[in-house]
This record gives structure tokens, sequence and C-alpha cells, in this order.
């Protein structure tokens, strides 16, 4: 089989449509061979983690899938000791390990909104479900008693998306680059009560942490998941978020220099707009998509996923998992059992059932840690590592410098012409 042939397979989508995306790359860079090349290190990758389980080539996909869950419960094991053992319902456990990995990644500031201007949202918009669930009669006794970050935390979960998308997030149309500001990222371990009142909320996750670009604010709801795995999936996506955020950061500072169009720039970045209409290019060019949202998650057949593209979500994930070695030397040095990880977000290959039949076998960290959370629902997680295939097409003829500057200036748009 043919390296573009693979491919198309291992991404579900056309061979001609990986066939064509070479011949214009390669046309356009001098680069030839680049398929070949990823295919053989992709073999390369996976030979050399299966000797480390101690497999063969000749291994079931469940034997290996088995064998990578297994890996992951022993690493998670060895994050939770190194940790000192940190129990989610203890925000002051979170908190250090939020401290820890500060410490270790050390991030950059970002361009966030002043607080000034979200405590006049709050003003403006107040939200009413939080201020009732803390026994308050109005926005000014929850503004003189909470933390104006907390608050902006619980919007998320107790407010609902509705009134945040028709009510609250109507008030950016007024915003301008004045009401943003150079400052730290602020991690929080939110305060148990938070926990108790977001229960509702996490029914409906599978995960406690998440984000606000526009505040540079990363958040852990003290709400357990009691599932195997939780420390580590919990620190590469805490590591996500500390990319993600710089990532968002950099776009709406550049944003601030075209003060004409910084609101609807804003708004299309904070809804994560996708385009939606097949994109064109003129003269020979190819059209080349900028998603920046896992669509998978809600459509596995969503025909975006199935033409070029680059995905920033899985340059987040890659950076995340380097991180996670550099948090994990900082505090025991048992990053060479990581080491096994390193460089696999984009590695995966077709391996026999039981019954015989090709099975798709992700070796991305991040894909094979959320399996483990939802082991008992047997969900195999694929798309961190589809949409990681993806990204690992253009770099090996862009450069990843080059395609996350490539990412950034055309998020808006949504594609570039090649």
């Amino acid at each position: 089989m043919k390296s573009y042939e693979k491919i198309a397979k291992i991404l579900r989508t056309d061979q001609d449509t990986i066939r064509v995306a070479e011949e214009r790359l390669s046309a356009l860079t001098g680069k030839v061979g680049v398929l070949d090349k990823i295919m053989e290190e992709n073999w390369t990758a996976i030979q050399g983690r299966l000797n480390i389980l101690g497999l063969t080539r000749d291994a079931s996909a469940k034997e290996i899938y088995d064998a990578l869950i297994s890996k992951i419960e022993a690493d998670d094991a060895s994050f939770y000791e190194a940790l000192g053992r940190p129990q989610v319902t203890e925000p002051a456990d979170w908190q250090r390990v939020l401290d820890t990995v500060v410490a270790a990644i050390k991030p950059p500031t970002g361009f966030f909104l002043k607080k000034e201007k979200a405590i006049e949202f709050l003003r403006n918009e107040p939200p009413t479900k939080v201020i009732e669930a803390l026994g308050y009669d109005n926005v000014d006794q929850l503004l003189e008693n909470e933390d104006l970050m907390e608050i902006y935390c619980s919007l998320r979960f107790l407010q609902g998306g509705e009134w945040l998308n028709t009510v609250f997030f109507k008030q950016y149309d007024t915003v301008t680059p004045d009401d943003f500001e150079e400052r730290a990222i602020t991690p929080i371990a939110l305060a148990k009560k938070w926990g108790t009142l977001a229960e509702g909320f996490m029914k409906k996750k599978y995960h406690n942490i998440s984000h606000l670009k526009e505040m540079g604010i990363i958040y852990v709801i003290p709400l357990p998941l009691e599932i195997s795995g939780e420390t580590l999936r919990n620190l590469a996506l805490l590591l996500h978020y500390f990319n993600e955020i710089p990532f968002y950061s950099d776009i709406i500072r550049k944003f601030s220099n075209m003060p004409e169009t910084f609101v609807e720039n804003l708004k299309s970045l904070l809804r994560g707009d996708v385009l939606d209409v097949q994109p064109a290019a003129d003269g020979g060019k190819m059209p080349w998509m900028v998603v920046q949202r896992y669509l998978a998650k809600d459509d596995e057949f969503d025909w975006r996923l199935f033409t070029p593209h680059i995905n920033p979500e899985a340059l987040h994930w890659e950076k995340a998992e380097h991180l996670l070695m550099v948090v994990a030397r900082s505090i025991d040095g048992f990053s060479t059992d990581l080491a096994f990880w390193k460089n696999l977000n984009w590695v995966g290959d077709y391996f026999k059932s039981d019954a015989g039949i090709d099975v798709l076998v992700s070796f991305n960290l991040v894909d094979t840690a959320m399996a483990l959370v939802q082991q008992k629902e047997m969900v195999k997680y694929l798309y961190h590592h589809q949409e990681s295939m993806w990204n690992k097409i253009f770099l090996e003829y862009f450069g990843q410098d080059e395609m996350e500057a490539m990412m950034k200036e055309y998020i808006i748009k949504g594609y570039m012409e090649l």
C-alpha cells in the first residue's frame, strides 16, 4: 500500500485528497517523499513502543489497546504519588498542583479582559442563579463577598450556556482593545462550596477542569470523577489550557491593533467559529482549512474532518505532552517512564481485532487517557490522533513555527490558499 493510501485510510478520507495534497505541497516547497517519511517514522515509533510493551506486530488491537491503558494507569499512579496524592475534593491539594505546574513551566502573561470591565459586566447583567445559590440578595453582595475570578468560573456551570450566549456575552459588543490588559494567567482550585453547586453541571461532563480564554483563568472544580487515570488526565488537561490561553491571547493582542474589526473578530474567536462552506482557491492554489475545534466530538462524519486542514487544539495537546515531562522532571525525576509517550500524538495504525477485522489503534497519550476515563462505556478515542496526523503532514512541509503562525493568521478567515 502506498503511503498516501495508508494515510488516507488512517484519516478516513479519499485517497485522491491526500495524493493531490502531497503533489501540491511538494510543488510548493520542493520537498519530496514526505508522506513516505511520515509512514516510516510512524512504523518505527510503533515498533519501539510495542517492544517496550512486550508485544509484536502480530498482537491484536485489543492486546495493544489494553497494554496502552495499563501504561497510562502506571504513569498515572506515578504522578499521583509524586504530587503527594492530591485529592480533587480538597482545593488545597489541587492548588498545590497548580502552583507546582506554574513553577515548572513558567507560563507567559496574557492579554485579558480588565477586572473592572468584568465587574461592570456583572453589574449590568447580574447572574441571578449564582446570587441565589450562594444566598445573596443582589450582585453587590456577591461582589463584596466572593472572589471575582471564582464568580466568572461559576457562570459556566451555574448560569448555563443559553444565558451566557444570549444575554451575558452580548455585552462583548461594546468592548474595545482598551478594555484588555497584560497580566498573569490565574489558576484556581475552586472552594468546596462550588463543587457542591456544580454537581448538576458535572453530570454532563467528563472533566472537572475548564478555562476562560478572555479572563485568563484555568480552574479545577472540587468534584471527583472517581475514574482511573484521573490525576494524569487532569494534569494533561491543565497543561493543554496553559498552552491554549497564550495562543488565543496572541491573536487577541494582534486584533487590538485593528480596532474597527476588534469586536467581531473577538466574538468569532471566543465562539470557536469554523468555516462551514467548502473553501475555494484561485489560480491552481489549494485551500487548506484552519479548524479550531474537535468537530468529531459532535459529528464524526463532519465533512471538514476529511478535507485538508490544521487544528490548533491538536497543537496545544502536543505541547501539553512535552510539558508533562517538564513537570515530571521537576517533581520526582520519573520523566524517563513518560518518555514512552513522546512524539506519539500523531502515531497510530491498523491492527487485527480478535475477529480478524482491521481496527485503528491510536498511540496518542490523550486518546488513551480519555479512553481510560470512559472505559466503562467502551468508548475508544481516535480524534486527537487523526487531527494530529493532519498537523503532522502540514508541519513536515512548513515546520511547526510556521504552522502555528498560519493558524493564528487564518483562524478567523477559516482557511488559507497554498
